[in-house]
């Protein structure tokens, strides 16, 4: 059982009322022996010497009373005192015959006085020995009462730090109950959070490859684009390139019409001129043609090798663009495979958790070790529990702890999905 301490204040004020309370019965105790009777002094006692004759007739019941109220009313005294000390009577004389029987009366009658005094002494004795007994008892009576009184108020006492502790008690299961309420909302909101980091997840990913397709879109469009200029550039070119020979020929064909009509007419002029000058003319187309020829050989040479340059930049840019792709791709599928299996492992996690919070531990079990190996399908439904156990209530125990958990919440990744459809726990009986 659990042990409540009692709050500080509280043992003050029961200290306090102890404390209290000793005090209180000290100061009864002392006013009642201020406030009590005190005892009488012994009154004196004279003895008186008295002829028999002299002494009055009484019968038996009155002496019987008397001698009663005489003990009663007598008191201690002190035969130390000068006053009490009884008077001796005269020693008889030869002159007196009747003063011995006299004083053998007398004496008689002391001896009996005297044991009236002892008696009436030791009755007062016993009185006052029952009026101590009965003050004893009294007091005694009081202690009971009070300690009667104290256990009481100890009884209330322990009956009200009872009462506070089951009040505590109740306090700290509502405490408990609300603690328990508050921990359940959280683990709610953090499975909903959970649940929407992978909806955000799943959305980024999408995004991801929605953003990459465009990426391969536009690359692909930039390329044609290219292409298309090129090919664009290569046609002007060849456009220059033809109109620019057709010039020449057109230029080449005139200055020979020119020269044919020079020469004709030279030819009139001056025959050796003429020979001259088709031999000049000659020559010079012919240097003419072989400089064109040069130099669209070169032109040519030129432009094919611009072309193989370009196709082998393009080529390495294609294939290293290619490359690059391709480790890009491995990358994000070793990434995605790594995340697969985070999920795939947190989702496990939480598998073995409800299995545990279902799990009911046999009593006769304790300290008895399992494992188990649960295959589900993808809406999170047993299909297979395999537990291995020497003990066939834990072995039970598990399985029906494993179906009873079902269906679990699988991943939304497919991949994670799949590595979280099969999964081996350990189980120990505690």
């Amino acid at each position: 059982m659990k042990k409540i301490q009692e709050p500080p204040f509280k043992q003050n004020a029961i200290a306090l009322g102890f404390t209290l309370g000793v005090h209180a019965i000290a100061i009864v105790g002392l006013l009642f022996l201020g406030l009590s009777k005190p005892p009488e002094q012994p009154k004196k006692l004279t003895t008186v010497l008295v002829k028999p004759e002299d002494l009055p007739q009484i019968n038996d019941e009155q002496a019987s009373a008397e001698n009663q109220a005489n003990e009663v009313q007598s008191q201690i005294v002190d035969q130390t005192l000068p006053e009490n000390i009884p008077v001796v009577p005269p020693k008889p004389t030869t002159q007196q015959p009747n003063l011995e029987q006299q004083k053998a009366e007398q004496e008689k009658l002391a001896e009996q006085k005297s044991n009236a005094d002892e008696a009436a002494r030791a009755k007062k004795i016993e009185e006052q020995r029952k009026l101590a007994e009965a003050q004893a008892q009294k007091q005694r009576d009081e202690s009971e009462a009070k300690q009667k009184a104290d256990a009481k108020a100890k009884s209330d006492a322990d009956a009200k730090r009872r009462a506070d502790q089951k009040a505590e008690a109740d306090a700290k299961a509502r405490q408990k109950a609300e603690q328990d309420a508050k921990l359940k909302q959280q683990q709610k909101a953090a499975e909903n959070a959970k649940l929407q980091a992978q909806q955000d997840a799943k959305r980024k990913a999408d995004a991801e490859a929605k953003r990459k397709a465009d990426a391969d879109a536009k690359r692909k469009a930039d390329a044609d684009a290219k292409r298309k200029a090129d090919a664009e550039a290569k046609r002007k070119a060849d456009a220059d390139a033809k109109a620019k020979a057709n010039a020449d020929a057109k230029r080449k064909a005139e200055a020979e019409a020119k020269r044919k009509a020079d020469a004709d007419a030279k030819r009139k002029a001056d025959a050796d001129a003429k020979a001259k000058a088709n031999a000049d003319a000659k020559r010079k187309a012919d240097a003419d043609a072989k400089a064109k020829a040069d130099a669209e050989a070169k032109r040519k040479a030129d432009a094919e090798a611009k072309r193989k340059a370009d196709a082998e930049t393009k080529a390495k840019a294609d294939a290293e663009e290619k490359a690059a792709a391709a480790k890009k791709a491995e990358q994000d599928a070793a990434q995605k495979k790594a995340e697969a299996k985070r999920i795939a492992s947190t989702a496990k996690q939480d598998f073995e958790k409800k299995i545990y919070r279902t799990w009911n531990i046999p009593m006769s079990s304790s300290g008895q070790k399992a494992t188990a190996r649960v295959t589900l399908n993808d809406s999170g439904a047993v299909m297979s529990v395999i537990v291995n156990s020497s003990d066939p209530d834990m072995k039970a125990s598990i399985e029906a702890a494993v179906r009873a958990a079902a269906p679990y919440p699988m991943p939304q990744d497919p991949d994670a999905r799949r590595e979280a459809r099969s999964f081996t726990s350990s189980f120990t009986a505690k």
